[in-house]
């Protein structure tokens, strides 16, 4: 039986640049093969994550090409300023060999209509047939997709199998019990890093997508690892995977901000990932406020770690 891609723990990749700020696919390619060989399930590219509103939609659809031929299983984001353009984006995905597709849904121009969402969601959904989907639900787009409009696709759809959760506890329960309580074959995942625990343990999430995890899989991959013991009912992994997510609690926090590109991608040059050091934008850059907070916080939890009953 073939693995649901949309399971497991899958980092949202961000993409480097080479020194005149043009994306270094070289770079991308080797981080991605490096967090599948730590133990991820899979990657997504051109989320929020991979700066897809800076990236022309040649360049995105070249950072996709060559992570596909390295053999990579890709899920990819199909934002764009216009439905013909994630349209062709998601035809794009599928044709090359994309392992599954993450829909985000219309910006800018009567994002806050349903008639337009449904007719967005279904132009995608129609140019990728039989592509596995989730649906990316994020209140930072403008508009929450609800259950009734989730499921009037999916019958038309039977390959939307699943709902990517970015909002909080409320939203995550809101999926839960509306969504994906309601048919066993659509996957729940978790989209932000600081609602790993209540996704799992409270809501039945069987797969994580995470920004931090680009920084410390290893932890991050524990972290999954203890709620999905934890959802089975191990008091132990109950335990240990609370005081894990707490320890992550401020690291995680960057997931949920503007400049979560710009705080991930000064971690990973801490972590020795000099590729990552540049941003598209010049004048894109934390403060020296900032990163001094993000590198404190950063060393306090290695400490932290380093000495935890619990570590693997």
């Amino acid at each position: 039986m073939k693995r649901n891609i949309f399971s497991g723990t899958i980092p949202a990749l961000m993409t480097p640049c080479t020194p005149d700020r043009q994306p270094d696919f070289d770079a991308l390619v080797s981080t991605g093969r490096d967090l599948i060989e730590a133990g991820m399930s899979a990657l997504v590219y051109c989320g929020s994550m991979g700066d897809w509103p800076l990236l022309s939609d040649e360049q995105r659809m070249e950072g996709v090409e060559r992570l596909v031929r390295a053999r990579l299983p890709v899920i990819v984001g199909t934002g764009a300023q216009n439905t013909a353009r994630a349209s062709a984006l998601a035809a794009h995905a599928k044709a090359c060999g994309a392992r599954g597709l993450m829909i985000i849904p219309r910006v800018l121009s009567r994002g806050n209509s349903a008639a337009a969402q449904r007719a967005h969601f279904a132009d995608i959904l129609t140019a990728a047939v039989d592509l596995p989907s989730v649906i990316y639900n994020s209140p930072y787009y403008g508009y929450e997709t609800k259950a009734d409009l989730f499921f009037e696709l999916r019958s038309r759809f039977p390959h939307l199998i699943g709902f990517k959760e970015f909002g909080g506890a409320a939203s995550l329960r809101y999926a839960a019990e509306h969504i994906t309580s309601r048919d066993a074959g659509v996957t729940l995942m978790v989209g932000v890093d600081t609602q790993v625990f209540h996704g799992f343990v409270n809501c039945g999430a069987k797969g994580a997508i995470t920004g931090i995890g680009n920084v410390l899989p290893k932890e991050v991959l524990q972290l999954v690892a203890l709620c999905e013991q934890a959802a089975d009912g191990d008091v132990l992994a109950r335990q240990r995977a609370q005081e894990l997510e707490a320890a992550l609690a401020v690291l995680s926090s960057f997931d949920e901000g503007v400049d979560l590109v710009l705080y991930f991608k000064h971690l990973m040059v801490l972590q020795g990932h000099e590729a990552y050091t540049l941003h598209f934008n010049p004048s894109d850059a934390l403060s020296d406020s900032q990163k001094h907070y993000a590198t404190h916080q950063f060393e306090l939890f290695k400490r932290w770690y380093a000495s935890w009953p619990g570590r693997a």
